[in-house]
């Protein structure tokens, strides 16, 4: 497996960058830090004013550090090394080092060649404060030596030959280890839930305000291995079509504001209501592009795909559940989550006061849209039963209405509730697959 070291100015990451990789790659790579740095610390070497000692102690340390890579290159596993022999000559050379550059010849025949040399670069004002601000004077390095060394490690990689690869580490986090993890052999895999199997596909219905964003933060907040054994969860990615329709009535804002006519809704009470039917379909077209990729991976990536929306009787959850994708539809399981009208309006009416003081679970529907909406819904139309299957579009789907009253808040009380659904629900979405 390869060797690969990381190098660079200090302060440049290469400690955190390496620290990252092995926790998301465990089984893929082993780390080991900077042999000059670990050797200065069991030692209680200052590395600039004590270089004779330094130098003893590193070369003593050079057999055991090489006995530890060839082991860890048996397993299979990915070497990942901070720094190197020819950074420390680089030094050696800014600082007039003679101890160490005599020494050279003897470190380089006694570490292996490494496949590649990843640098972390920044400039030397950036490394100047990152490491101000790292407040580990013991290891600070003037910018005049930084500069020096900086020659002289050029001039050795000329000679080396090396292979080395550039990373900008003057950017932000995620565009950095992105960089990395694009150069780096690895492959993150996601290791499945220990005890059950999980939904591909969860459709999270109701009326506004009946409890899905609540199911969803109840969820969120669940552990990893709880939401497989008690919920049939795998980590999951939601998709609402709310913040489609709200995108949608904020260019109507846009277009007002221009002196254009509005074209999807009209603003009431800091909210909307929907004056052209036509965004319900459009939602769930939306929903189908945003799907799309996620069906492609899901299965692979261990994801459950959760999809929350709402619809009244006029265009209702029969005509949206025709408008969803085969390829969706055939890997879907429904959860209805059921209150009343009057149970919905309360809720909604009670969450459009808490989001005038600041402190929302998540949106409201102003009191007019739920009426003209919302009043009516088809679900008992479509769905007799408390439980069974749907077939739509002559795709069969597993469902149940959870019934969500009382509202609760008790956590032992929610998860009695939400398994019990839950599992019922998986039960029939097996017998679906079996099929």
């Amino acid at each position: 497996m390869p060797h690969i070291i990381l190098e660079g100015l200090p302060a440049a990451g290469k400690t955190e960058t390496m620290q990252m990789l092995a926790r998301f790659y465990p089984e893929q790579v082993e780390v080991f830090p900077e042999i000059v740095k670990q050797v200065a610390a069991r030692e209680n070497i200052h590395i600039l004013s004590e270089r004779e000692r330094l130098t003893e102690a590193v070369i003593a340390e050079l057999p055991y550090r090489r006995a530890q890579l060839e082991n860890v290159a048996q397993q299979g596993k990915i070497c990942l090394e901070e720094s190197h022999m020819g950074v420390h000559l680089a030094y050696s050379k800014a600082l007039n080092d003679r101890s160490f550059i005599c020494a050279y010849g003897k470190a380089e025949l006694s570490l292996p060649r490494p496949d590649l040399y990843l640098r972390l670069a920044i400039p030397v004002d950036v490394s100047m404060r990152r490491q101000k601000a790292r407040k580990t004077p013991q290891f600070e390095v003037d910018r005049p030596t930084l500069k020096q060394m900086l020659i002289h490690l050029q001039e050795w990689h000329i000679a080396q030959g090396s292979n080395l690869r550039i990373v900008n580490a003057d950017s932000s986090p995620s565009t950095f280890l992105a960089q990395v993890e694009a150069i780096l052999p690895l492959q993150y895999t996601r290791k499945s839930p220990p005890t059950k199997e999980t939904f591909d596909t969860l459709l999270l219905l109701g009326r506004p305000a009946s409890g899905k964003s609540e199911f969803i933060d109840f969820m969120n907040k669940c552990p990893v291995e709880r939401l497989a054994e008690r919920y049939h969860i795998s980590p999951f990615h939601v998709i609402d079509d709310f913040p489609i329709l709200w995108e949608k009535c904020e260019e109507d804002d846009l277009w007002e504001h221009l002196g254009r006519k509005r074209l999807y809704s009209k603003p009431i009470d800091g909210n909307y209501y929907v004056t052209d039917d036509g965004l319900w379909p459009f939602l769930i077209g939306k929903i189908n592009e945003q799907a799309r990729p996620l069906l492609s991976k899901a299965t692979s990536s261990n994801e459950t795909i959760m999809i929350e929306f709402s619809r009244g009787k006029k265009h209702g959850y029969s005509k949206a559940l025709g408008c969803l994708s085969p390829q969706l539809l055939s890997r879907a399981a429904i959860l209805y989550v059921q209150v009343p009208f009057s149970e919905s309006l309360r809720r909604n009416i009670a969450r459009y006061n808490e989001k005038k003081s600041g402190g929302i679970l998540t949106h409201s529907v102003p009191t007019e849209e739920m009426k003209r909406t919302y009043r009516e819904d088809d679900w008992p139309d479509i769905a007799r039963d408390p439980r069974g299957m749907l077939t739509v579009n002559g795709i069969t789907i597993p469902y149940v209405t959870m019934n969500n009253e009382p509202e609760l808040t008790d956590i032992d009380a929610l998860d009695s509730r939400y398994r019990e659904a839950l599992d019922q629900l998986y039960a029939l979405y097996l017998r679906r697959s079996s099929v």
